[in-house]
């Protein structure tokens, strides 16, 4: 017979195994007959016309629209909106291909990644880390390496979750005495809470830089680094446990709806073009600019570094771009060659590596005009002279789930181009 301490324990296992069930549950439900579409852009007109789709109807969610005319759109679309956007795009003589007809279904088969690896690669390869697994990662950074190494919480979602930086230093003691005034890299990643991957790629920096730092003198001794691999916490756990293409935070913003984009909720231009008024929008910007905790713990870190911050990188996902101010309009800010010399360095440095071809460009003239932007904010106010937005690898078809298998190639690809780009800085602002 079982004891009560053995049966407690079961309940415990049955109910973890039960929550887990149902969050699986919901993930398939929830997009049950969704289908994922890829949709050629072959001329300016078709470029146009799927804009146009975009701002008209809030039910197609684009997960990857540009303004090149030759390139692929990609757009899930629920089963109530199918027929009428599969006529418009024939009507149209819009070439066009299903690439998912269930998006529900892939989810089943969605696997979140394992902390055991048969390899003995650390976790941060193999799975999707959670918020607190994240965090309990940093302090376990500091602790080892405290003369180098300090955690910071810089704020606190809505919900309550702690939004931490990591600010990492070289290892040299000559190199250490000039801290203070070494040029800062501030790195961001997981403002939209649907791109994983971006997460993963910012922690993997975060371990390059502590645990194999000999192998990174040059990145450590010109530059002082500050990350913060998660700015929105509430949604993406939010996005593992109930909805997975949830990409907004998660404070109510209306009778029935939650959460604002926090990439339209910086203050610059903040809500003048692409952005939404709607509270139920996907790129709802707020009731008014810096409305959300986090988008504040970003704005406050920014302009604590005013002067010293010379490279401010913001990780995204997913369509392989590497985008600088505006976003707000198409005309270009006065230093922009300088930024798109360093973006191009990065582009080049992928390239040469693993053939991964990255498109670079200003946000408006390479997608679309999206003001209130975090990189537009570095620029402008925080007088950051290197801002850029790193859109990162996808999931192939799946496009914002690539599948743990793939967690390493990217990011080990993605570590290429970010420190191409930031010795480019330290050669330039040292």
């Amino acid at each position: 017979m079982a004891s009560l301490g053995q049966i407690s324990t079961l309940l415990v296992v049955f109910v973890l195994i039960g929550c887990t069930v149902a969050a699986e549950s919901n993930h398939n439900q929830l997009y049950r007959g969704y289908k994922l579409f890829s949709v050629r852009q072959a001329n300016q007109w078709s470029v146009d016309h799927l804009r146009q789709l975009q701002r008209t109807n809030a039910e197609l969610d684009f997960w990857k629209l540009d303004r090149l005319a030759g390139s692929e759109a990609h757009v899930l679309v629920p089963p109530s909106q199918q027929k009428a956007f599969i006529a418009d795009l024939l009507v149209n003589r819009i070439q066009f291909r299903e690439i998912i007809p269930d998006y529900g279904r892939i989810q089943n088969n969605f696997s979140f990644g394992s902390s055991r690896s048969s390899s003995g690669k650390s976790p941060i390869l193999t799975k999707y880390l959670r918020h607190e697994e994240m965090n309990e990662y940093l302090v376990s950074f500091a602790k080892q390496h405290p003369g180098r190494v300090t955690v910071s919480e810089i704020g606190k979602t809505f919900e309550g979750r702690s939004i931490k930086a990591i600010t990492i230093r070289s290892p040299s003691d000559k190199s250490r005495h000039r801290n203070a005034s070494q040029p800062v890299v501030f790195l961001d990643a997981g403002i939209h809470a649907r791109e994983w991957v971006a997460p993963a790629t910012a922690m993997y920096v975060v371990h390059e830089l502590v645990e194999n730092a000999a192998q990174h003198k040059d990145l450590l001794e010109g530059l002082t680094w500050t990350i913060v691999p998660l700015v929105n916490p509430d949604g993406y756990e939010y996005s593992h446990e109930q909805e997975r293409l949830w990409r907004k935070t998660r404070r109510p913003s209306g009778a029935r709806c939650f959460g604002i984009d926090g990439n339209r909720n910086f203050d610059f231009h903040w809500s003048e073009v692409g952005s939404s008024d709607s509270p139920c929008s996907d790129t709802f910007h707020g009731e008014h600019s810096f409305s959300e905790p986090e988008t504040q713990a970003i704005r406050d870190e920014l302009l604590k570094l005013k002067g010293s911050c010379k490279f401010y990188l913001s990780l995204h996902s997913y369509g392989e771009y590497l985008l600088y101010p505006w976003g707000w309009t198409s005309d270009l800010p006065q230093g922009w060659e300088a930024i798109e010399e360093v973006a191009q360095v990065g582009a080049k440095a992928i390239q040469d590596a693993t053939g991964t071809h990255y498109r670079v460009g200003s946000s408006t003239n390479v997608l679309y005009a999206a003001a209130g932007g975090s990189d537009d904010y570095a620029f402008a106010v925080a007088d950051v002279p290197i801002s850029i937005t790193m859109e990162l690898p996808g999931g192939g078809p799946a496009g914002f789930n690539p599948p743990p298998s793939r967690i390493e190639e990217i990011v080990k690809e993605s570590f290429v181009g970010i420190r191409a780009m930031a010795l480019e800085v330290s050669k330039n602002y040292s």
